[in-house]
């Protein structure tokens, strides 16, 4: 049985980032995944309410105009969009980060600078593991 292509979107206000995604995701083969590539909140908004079926968002935290944080606020606020998962990434790893983090309703916290090796592995954990079947 074929797997079903999974929808990813990437939130990062830094060109050099969105280009290490585009990168890891092109080695990504665990499952078949659709990358969508937003440079801030509102971006992430307006592409998320077209694709409200989007499985994952990574989530920069320190972004222009509106934050990471913010964002997932409003993401977790929106009936259609509050079963996707948001992993939040940022070059804060103060436990209190984290703690925000998770309490606003992410479901994991990615370090920056991260490895396309670390990358893949929660990848795989959100989108292919028992646990991502479980919403």
């Amino acid at each position: 049985m074929a797997s079903t292509k999974k929808r990813v979107l990437a939130v990062d206000d830094s060109t050099l980032l969105q280009r290490m995604y585009e990168m890891s995701f092109k080695i990504y083969t665990t499952v078949p995944v659709e990358l969508a590539i937003a440079s801030d909140g509102q971006d992430a908004l307006t592409r998320l309410a077209e694709h409200p079926d989007t499985d994952l968002v990574l989530l920069d935290i320190n972004m222009p105009g509106m934050t990471g944080l913010e964002c997932l606020e409003r993401i977790r606020k929106e009936p259609a969009l509050k079963r996707i998962r948001v992993i939040l990434v940022s070059t804060e790893d103060h436990r209190s980060d984290v703690e925000r983090g998770v309490a606003a309703g992410a479901v994991a916290y990615l370090i920056k600078p991260f490895t396309p090796q670390q990358l893949h592995e929660l990848l795989d954990d959100m989108l292919v593991s028992k646990r991502a079947n479980g919403r």
